[in-house]
């Protein structure tokens, strides 16, 4: 049973990534696409998490980790960069 619903949870974060792109694609605004990244980055988070619990190895969870700490300060950098033109002062 536990099988069927992460593998359930798996499709609905891989729809919502699909979404994701959309929004990057079509969307009307920096700021929709700032935020549709950031959005994908915490679903890409969420499936390497159901990952590691599916293949039952604590290994993805150090993955998750990192890419949780790259997401953040890409966004951040981004969002600056457009405020402000630069990254570094």
């Amino acid at each position: 049973m536990i099988l069927y619903a992460l593998y359930f949870a798996l499709s609905c974060f891989g729809i919502a990534q699909l979404f994701c792109v959309y929004r990057i694609i079509v969307g009307p605004g920096v700021g929709d696409r700032i935020l549709a990244l950031d959005t994908m980055s915490i679903n890409f988070i969420a499936l390497i998490g159901l990952f590691g619990v599916t293949f039952n190895t604590s290994m993805y969870f150090e993955i998750m980790l990192l890419f949780a700490m790259v997401g953040f300060i890409s966004t951040v950098a981004y969002a600056k960069f457009l405020l402000r033109g630069d990254v570094i002062e």
